[in-house]
């Protein structure tokens, strides 16, 4: 039976025609297991994961292990990107049981979802110490008839260890920032910047962090990692945007597949880079603001769906000329394609700029792009056109057209900072039709008169999962962001309905948040990460968003509800602040408040309430983060007492609150630089 030919999944859809018998997770592929008394085969992926195709085509494609699998198991497939909180549960148990994670996911469970055996990517023979797909099958049927016992078993004192890794970890009751910070600088590449070693992932909120203070040696850490992506072959220098990650430490070879949420978050820290760089330094400047344009360029050529928002993802493979399948063959080039493309002169030229070697820096002879010096910024700019334009005739990756929540959230966030800070009021549009998407079709109404926000949705049809934690915050967090540039209360008004609900149904009883709703499918344990993986934690994106909407709507307690969850992450920003960008964000801010420089609010009243008059461009580009900013006409009415008594004067007036304490109007740029960073 065909049962994931309808499914709101684009990954889904992939594996509907295979010959194994997929359901869908739900109670009835648990009831199905139940009544054939057989365990489960949960395979869990997404559409943008290389090798997720790959064991589809060598193993789930093949009817001969189709025939053990259906014959034994009950087998669900799950897209991680639709259904979080079941891939957060199960990767938790394979992580404990083989010390390592990844996609594809196998585990297999109990008829009630326990899980006895995971792994993730099992070849179609025995390769690398690995055993196939199918000795595991075999295997895992014959302990299932021969020693059961042992497996269920075996899964009650896995249960019993997973629900302890979702508690969140103790912290110390004082906290030294500046310790916390120097720990993420004792793992910094000086060689090539940013984190760690192979596997090298960007790590967007680590870096904002690291911005917040404006301390030379943070500063530096920061600035010398944004630089070394912006010029591997991790950043894509012809379309814009970043890949998922670089299997080298020095970013030369990136894992190809491009995913919206990454490049959601990296608009923003490269816009908030930007903003720490100083003018006597122009070609850092230039740099980040050329990574800013090319993801803007990225999200409106290539992820902007037809009913409003952006696309999921794009797969890190394609077809080449002959028609096969290769990872990363749309990105990659040699001399002899530079010179089809550009001609001889301009080949050369390429060759150096983008370090396209004889040998190659991929495979095959070929080279991922990566640019080096400060070439000629027109002729830069003319090439890469040319490059892009020819590019674009090659069998293009496909895309998962599905639209998640949370990704376009962030989104709507980073868009904003970025069309304020560069004075682009198309992307400001951009992110207003990315909002009305999600409103339009993610918030669904329910028998309370209120609604709830679903997590996915394709074709402007909405998905049945519910959305999670990390939604609720980052739709409200764009939300609020929108209405404070844009001057419309009815977005602020909206992210406070989805705090509400959120408030309503995803708190803890030590003040922090659940991933999963109250109400939500019931699993062996309620997922609650406090970690990133890749993107902010759901209490960390509840955090922001609780903040930002306290501090425009004036509701104080929200912000005390934000300080309460905010406890509730500083155990895992101490403990492993490499993997907790975000709530090291919101605890490095908060230590700026122990010193006087609280988040602020700054109201920019203009004559006609223009979203980007030269005040308001000024006022983004030098505020603190944290700084909530507001812009309208005289007399705006929906964010609170903000606009209240407040006049424009004759080009506009900027007024600064910190807590209690209001600074001078500022009608020009000195001013207002000394009413955004005095101290209250």
């Amino acid at each position: 039976m065909n049962r994931l030919a309808d499914a709101a999944s684009p990954y889904l859809r992939m594996h509907a025609d295979n010959p194994i018998d997929w359901w869908p997770w739900g109670p009835d592929a648990l009831a199905e297991a139940a009544r054939r008394d057989v365990p489960i085969l949960l395979s869990v992926g997404y559409s943008a994961c290389h090798w997720c195709h790959v064991m589809a085509e060598e193993s789930f494609s093949d009817p001969a292990v189709a025939e053990l699998v259906n014959g034994g198991f009950v087998a669900i497939k799950v897209d991680r990107e639709e259904r979080p909180d079941i891939d957060a549960i199960y990767m938790k148990a394979t992580q404990a049981l083989t010390g390592q994670g990844g996609w594809p996911m196998t585990v297999f469970l109990t008829p009630d979802g326990s899980p006895f055996f995971a792994g993730t990517y099992f070849p179609p023979v025995p390769s690398r110490g690995l055993p196939s797909f199918t000795e595991v099958v075999e295997a895992i049927a014959a302990a299932w008839q021969e020693r059961r016992d042992e497996a269920v078993q075996s899964a009650e004192v896995i249960k019993q260890h997973l629900v302890a890794e979702f508690v969140p970890p103790a912290a110390p009751a004082k906290v030294d920032v500046w310790s916390v910070l120097g720990e993420v600088g004792k793992q910094f590449d000086p060689v090539h910047g940013g984190f760690g070693t192979a596997p090298k992932f960007p790590l967007p909120g680590v870096i904002d962090a690291l911005l917040v203070k404006g301390e030379p040696g943070s500063l530096d850490v920061a600035q010398r990692s944004l630089e070394a992506m912006a010029r591997g072959g991790i950043h894509d220098q012809l379309g814009g945007g970043f890949a998922r990650y670089s299997v080298d430490a020095g970013w030369v070879v990136p894992h190809f597949e491009k995913m919206l949420y990454d490049n959601a978050l990296l608009l923003g820290t490269y816009t908030r880079g930007w903003r720490r760089v100083p003018d006597h330094e122009p070609v850092s400047r230039a740099l980040f603001e050329r990574v800013v344009r090319g993801i803007v360029a990225w999200l409106e050529r290539e992820m902007a769906l037809p009913e409003g928002g952006f696309a999921a993802s794009l797969d890190a493979d394609s077809l080449d000329v002959r028609g096969m399948q290769h990872e990363g063959i749309y990105y990659v080039w040699n001399a002899g394609l530079l010179e089809d493309a550009l001609g001889a002169e301009d080949a050369d030229w390429a060759a150096g700029v983008f370090h396209v070697t004889t040998t190659g820096t991929f495979e095959h002879g070929l080279s991922t792009l990566q640019l080096r010096g400060n070439p000629d910024p027109e002729r830069l700019a003319r090439v890469s056109a040319a490059l892009l334009e020819a590019r674009r005739r090659r069998f293009a990756p496909a895309r998962d057209d599905k639209l998640v929540a949370a990704w376009n959230g962030w989104a709507i966030d980073s868009l904003v900072w970025a069309a304020t800070v560069f004075d682009e009021p198309g992307w400001l549009d951009l992110a207003r039709r990315t909002a009305d998407a999600l409103w339009r079709t993610h918030w669904v109404a329910d028998a309370s008169g209120s609604g709830r926000l679903r997590r996915t949705s394709l074709s402007g049809v909405v998905g049945e999962a519910d959305g999670m934690a990390e939604d609720y915050g980052a739709v409200a967090q764009g939300f609020a962001r929108l209405a404070g540039a844009l001057g419309e209360p009815v977005w602020l008004e909206r992210a406070i309905l989805v705090l509400e609900v959120a408030l309503a149904h995803f708190g803890a009883d030590d003040g922090g948040f659940f991933d999963a709703a109250d109400d939500a499918e019931a699993l062996y344990t309620r997922p609650r990460d406090l970690s990133d993986n890749p993107t902010p934690s759901g209490t960390s994106a509840l955090v922001a968003a609780l903040r930002l909407v306290g501090l425009l709507a004036d509701r104080g307690g929200f912000i005390e509800r934000a300080d309460a969850a905010a406890a509730t992450l500083r155990g895992m920003a101490v403990t492993a602040p490499r993997f907790a960008g975000s709530a090291l964000v919101d605890l490095v801010v908060a230590d700026e408040a122990r010193t006087g420089l609280s988040p602020a609010v700054a109201v920019v009243v203009t004559p006609g309430g223009e979203p980007l008059a030269e005040l308001v461009r000024a006022t983004w580009r030098m505020a603190p983060i944290g700084t909530a900013v507001v812009t309208g006409a005289p007399g705006t009415a929906g964010f609170a007492h903000h606009f209240e008594d407040r006049p424009a004067g004759a080009a506009g007036l900027a007024y600064v609150c910190r807590g209690t304490v209001c600074f001078a109007p500022a009608s020009d740029i000195a001013d207002l630089r000394t009413a955004l960073w005095s101290r209250a």
